[in-house]
């Protein structure tokens, strides 16, 4: 693993510089939520073996699929994944639309979360039914893992905007995301951490692919810098199970070894976990979270609750006017305001990255994107494009692409992950909103 601490502290001093990290890869595979191993992309067959671009690309205006958390603990993900999504079809039919047809969201599907899979396997077979060449979703890498199989098999290109779990790293040639896997965010926070002063630390981590796997990079990160982790570490079986709801032992366990830094890696749980620290005397300053839970929780919390807390979330925080426009998307869609951007630009990317491919390819089926997508995102080089207009215009001049986003993603290695990206860090003010602090840029190493 390399790190930059040096930089990160600068980064802290100025507010606003990015860095450049290069994160650390795991090997091992976390647990998923039945408890079983999941199997690591070298150790399986890609579902997707049999899928091929026709010889004829298809021709059929474009249909993209969307697999989002519309009920269940990560709910509040799906309105800034549906503005998203939203805004780049609405940006690509302005300019011309693909192969001259607007392109439609059909159809929206919900993925509920880790503690039904029911509900996600009921929306792969919808999106299957519709003959979707493309979805994207899901949010949680653990519904992922319970549809990818599903999807990838049926020759549909799944892009996730937020899967971060390292489990799905080259998992299959008809599966790409635009958020980066947790080796880079897990070394992000592991280091604002130990920057942060602090040298012992607590893990409340739930048995969750995203929890375990998000963690173990973090442990990875912090005693690799002299930390230690002395509760909820890698193999300690400290665990607790998606959706519990009492906290009480854990917390008391935790607080016992006297960690001067308490990591929460959970979702909705997370609601739960900071009344428990508060009631037993634990400092909330010293506690960080990830994408998982960084989240507003002014509704839930008195004010001051988390005042001082800290967290992580992928991405480039979006510009003022990029803001305006999903807010404004989605209250004339939606009918409702949009107070969270998590991943919003990752999924606007996703969906415009899905329509160049076809572009590029000349046809809108599956195996044309998917044999078009590395070579949108920049893999091959060529002219820098910041809009779909932009890069419409460049490919029908003849040229390859980059496309760069508003999420600042590098082009899809040959893992289909991005090849680099950005970490935001967090800090909860007295009204317990997170507030974009600085960001760090991540490389995956190879």
């Amino acid at each position: 693993m390399i790190r930059s601490t040096k930089g990160l502290k600068a980064l802290a001093l100025a507010g606003a510089a990015s860095v450049l990290l290069a994160a650390c890869s795991t090997t091992s595979s976390s647990p998923s939520d039945d408890g079983s191993a999941s199997a690591s992309a070298s150790q399986k067959t890609d579902p997707a073996a049999s899928c091929e671009a026709p010889s004829s690309p298809g021709q059929d205006a474009l249909r993209i699929g969307t697999i989002l958390p519309n009920t269940g603990t990560l709910a509040y993900l799906a309105p800034p994944a549906e503005a998203g999504v939203g805004l780049a079809i609405e940006d690509i039919n302005s300019a011309g639309g693909v192969l001259g047809q607007d392109v439609t969201v059909d159809p929206a599907t919900d993925s509920g979360d880790s503690n039904d899979l029911t509900v996600s396997s009921a929306a792969a077979t919808q999106l299957i039914d519709a003959k979707v060449p493309v979805a994207i979703g899901a949010e949680s890498s653990s519904v992922t893992l319970n549809v990818i199989d599903q999807l990838t098999a049926a020759c549909i290109v799944e892009i996730s905007p937020a899967n971060t779990a390292t489990a799905l790293s080259g998992y299959s040639s008809y599966y790409y995301r635009t958020a980066p896997p947790d080796s880079v965010q897990g070394n992000a926070l592991g280091t604002q951490i130990v920057n942060d002063g602090r040298a012992n630390v607590a893990f409340l981590v739930f048995n969750d692919t995203y929890g375990t796997g998000l963690r173990d990079t973090v442990q990875e990160s912090i005693e690799a810098s002299g930390g230690s982790v002395v509760y909820g570490g890698t193999g300690d079986g400290q665990e607790f199970p998606p959706g519990q709801t009492t906290f009480s032992s854990e917390v008391t366990a935790a607080l016992a070894t006297n960690p001067d830094a308490i990591v929460i890696l959970a979702f909705d749980e997370t609601k739960s976990i900071v009344p428990e620290l508060i009631s037993q005397g634990a400092d909330i300053s010293t506690v960080y979270m990830s994408d998982g839970n960084t989240a507003d929780y002014s509704e839930d919390f008195d004010p001051g609750t988390l005042t001082g807390a800290q967290g992580t979330i992928p991405g480039a925080f979006p510009s003022t006017d990029l803001q305006s426009r999903f807010k404004e998307y989605y209250q004339r869609t939606a009918g409702a305001e949009l107070a969270d951007f998590s991943y919003a630009q990752e999924s606007y990317d996703a969906t415009t990255l899905a329509a160049l491919a076809a572009v590029k390819g000349g046809g809108t089926d599956s195996g044309t994107i998917q044999a078009n997508m590395a070579a949108v995102s920049g893999a091959d080089g060529g002219t820098e494009c910041a809009t779909f207009a932009e890069c419409v215009t460049a490919i029908e001049a003849g040229d390859d692409i980059q496309y760069k986003g508003p999420s600042g993603i590098g082009s899809f290695d040959d893992q289909n992950d991005p090849s680099s990206a950005f970490i935001g860090i967090y800090k909860f003010d007295e009204n317990n909103v997170p507030v974009y602090q600085t960001a760090v840029e991540g490389a995956v190493a190879k």
